[in-house]
């Protein structure tokens, strides 16, 4: 048996487009990623609730907001309220809990209280500052909150069936548009904080109102037009738009028009969102510039501006981006909500073309940055993601500003929504996850049931089951990291010399019982840095898999940056499953830098002496789980 091909060149493409699955349509029933689910529900959910109640998030006599008072940093507290709201909505959807549902039940309630007749709702600027209303939208985050409150109302209308929320949203929303637009007595302006665009396009989705799709490109398309929106505002309330605290609309992304941007700049979550809604405009309504400026984004970063780790953003400067090649290690940023944010930009590039680099990325933005910034148990946060350690980074149980825990939570209760994309005519497998899925091609049902031990191993065994015999294909991501792959159907051997961006696909008539097995070698791998990312020179990083590893100091008894891992070492792995829930380690003979003999000196005309040392590295995701120390992705060569 050999890959189907495709017939022409225009069937292939418009076999790339394809729809996300629901979360409910894919049930998560593997050793990796279910106990993962299982802890939010159980204790991440209940613990963040209480987080937000103990720092007085619901009690406006306790937090102590009063009219007039200076805008504390953080005037977007309600997102934090709202992503629980999508997590926890996103959560009963699969998995049914009275209590949960009472509990957002009492916050749908309160947020309720605080709208206003004219159908405006922000936390911030009803208690505090009503009278500036939309008087900041460069720098207060109205539209931000309006966003995630959107979002947070369309996945509890989804998962509950209830419209409480949604029927509030609606009328806020109803008042944005009759606020925003170039239509004559209508503000012109957009957010500073990208992610209103997206929301409106999954409440248009939610509802099939045209206005909200209409408003999200206007949103889209007035951004850094001339005269720049933000100037005007900043004089208007008696501010010079040249003391801009940023400096320049990059750290924006306001900087020029959408159309017009060529690389990735400013602040990483930020760009993330407004990328991510630039796709979903793309997938409702065609726009070659709008494409090509995704592309072109797209291809920058990942060429300039990447972490290994799936992480973005080097510094705490401006959460972002600075220049290419910048990638420190020791200082990095690499928040959590941007690799999260990745991973939501990559996902709808995969819906509009099924092409195995966006998929690629998005794991490993999941199985990394974005894994790695919450504890085993649920309980605590990474907010950045360094890539080296001196011992003194850990996660905590909260933050001041808490926009990673809910957004680590609502993308772990998501996760189904990743695993396949369908359209008419083909299903495309992206990530490799045990459990089933079950799609429609053409109105016709197909259950895919996935038995895999992935990410610890390549073997991968699909099931199909269907009511009748039938026509499609079935495409399976080949990842990026996989060197030799073999493929078979029903015992057949699949020659993989013809994939499409990626994918094997194999076209047949289908019947209940068929059986796809992919066997994806996994060993480890080295990984070198672009030779200008100047802080990797002669260093490599170990990856098996979808895992990018690193070092800790609890299991190498040496400083890390003695440590060095000759070329032609030995990699070997082996699962533990007693250790940080059930991991493989990587071992291999390398030296270690001896400093014994330099007591009191500083500098010598010598080199110092080495002595063998077994290196040992974990998964990166696992990292800060033991006793406190040092950590470091990129281990010396020389």
């Amino acid at each position: 048996m050999t890959l189907s091909s495709p017939s022409s060149a225009r069937q292939a493409e418009a076999r790339r487009s394809s729809n996300a699955l629901s979360h409910t349509a894919v049930t998560i029933e593997d050793a990796f990623w279910a106990p993962r689910l299982r802890t939010v529900r159980d204790n991440t959910l209940p613990t963040m609730y209480e987080q937000m109640k103990l720092n007085h998030y619901f009690d406006a006599e306790k937090r102590g907001w009063k009219r007039g008072m200076h805008p504390i940093p953080y005037v977007f507290w309600e997102t934090d309220i709202t992503k629980w709201v999508e997590a926890a909505s996103l959560s009963l959807a699969t998995h049914p809990d009275a209590k949960l549902d009472a509990l957002l039940d009492e916050t749908i309630e309160f947020i309720r209280s605080i709208q206003q007749p004219d159908g405006y709702l922000n936390l911030w600027f009803t208690e505090v500052e009503p009278e500036k209303r939309w008087s900041n939208m460069r720098d207060l985050h109205e539209l931000y909150c309006a966003g995630h409150l959107i979002e947070a109302s369309v996945a509890h209308f989804q998962g509950t069936g209830k419209r409480s929320l949604l029927d509030i949203v609606c009328r806020y929303a109803d008042y944005l548009d009759r606020t925003f637009g170039l239509e004559e007595g209508k503000k012109r302006g957009y957010s500073g904080h990208p992610e209103i665009e997206l929301a409106l396009v999954k409440l248009y989705r939610a509802t099939g109102e045209q206005r909200y799709l209409k408003l999200s490109q206007y949103f889209v398309d007035e951004r850094g037009k001339q005269p720049h929106y933000f100037d005007q505002e900043a004089r208007e309330r008696g501010d010079t738009p040249e003391n801009f605290w940023a400096r320049t609309y990059e750290y924006n992304q306001s900087h020029l028009p959408v159309r017009e941007q060529t690389e990735v700049v400013g602040h990483a979550v930020r760009a993330m969102y407004l990328y991510s809604a630039v796709a979903d405009l793309v997938k409702e309504q065609y726009d070659e510039a709008l494409f090509q400026a995704g592309e072109r984004l797209w291809h920058h970063l990942v060429s300039k501006r990447l972490y290994i780790t799936g992480g973005i953003g080097s510094t705490a400067k401006n959460e972002g981006f600075t220049e290419d090649y910048d990638l420190p290690n020791l200082t990095a940023y690499a928040e959590s909500c941007a690799s999260i944010g990745l991973a939501m930009w990559n996902h709808r590039l995969l819906q509009l073309d099924a092409d195995s680099r966006y998929a690629d990325l998005l794991e490993r933005a999941l199985y990394n940055g974005m894994l790695s910034g919450i504890s085993l148990d649920g309980s605590k946060y990474f907010y950045v993601n360094p890539l080296e350690s001196k011992g003194d980074h850990h996660r905590v149980g909260w933050f001041k500003c808490a926009c990673c825990p809910p957004n680590i939570a609502r993308t772990l209760m998501s996760l189904g929504q990743y695993v396949y994309t369908a359209n008419d005519t083909d299903i495309f497998t992206h990530l490799y996850i045990q459990g089933t899925g079950k799609l429609s091609i053409a109105g016709r049902d197909v259950t895919l049931r996935q038995e895999t031990h992935y990410p610890w191993d390549g073997a991968v065994s699909l099931a199909v089951t269907l009511a009748e015999p039938a026509t499609f294909g079935l495409n399976l991501r080949i990842p990026g990291w996989c060197q030799d792959a073999q493929l078979s159907v029903n015992g057949e051997t699949v020659a993989l010399d013809q994939l499409q961006k990626g994918y094997a696909r194999i076209e047949k008539r289908w019947q209940s019982g068929d059986q796809v097995v992919l066997n994806l070698t996994m060993p480890v791998a080295r990984v070198y840095a672009h030779p200008d990312v100047r802080e990797d020179i002669n260093c490599v990083a170990l990856q098996r898999g979808p895992l990018v590893y690193c070092l800790e100091g609890t299991d190498n008894a040496v400083p890390l940056h003695h440590i060095r891992l000759p070329e032609a070492a030995t990699l070997e792995s082996h699962f533990e499953p007693e250790l940080l829930g059930g991991i493989a380690v990587i071992q291999a003979p390398a030296t270690a830098v001896d400093s014994t003999d330099w007591s009191d000196t500083l500098y010598k005309t010598t080199p110092p002496q080495s002595h063998p040392h077994t290196l040992t590295a974990i998964p990166y995701y696992v990292w800060d789980q033991r006793q406190p120390g040092e950590m470091r992705v990129w281990i010396y060569t020389k």
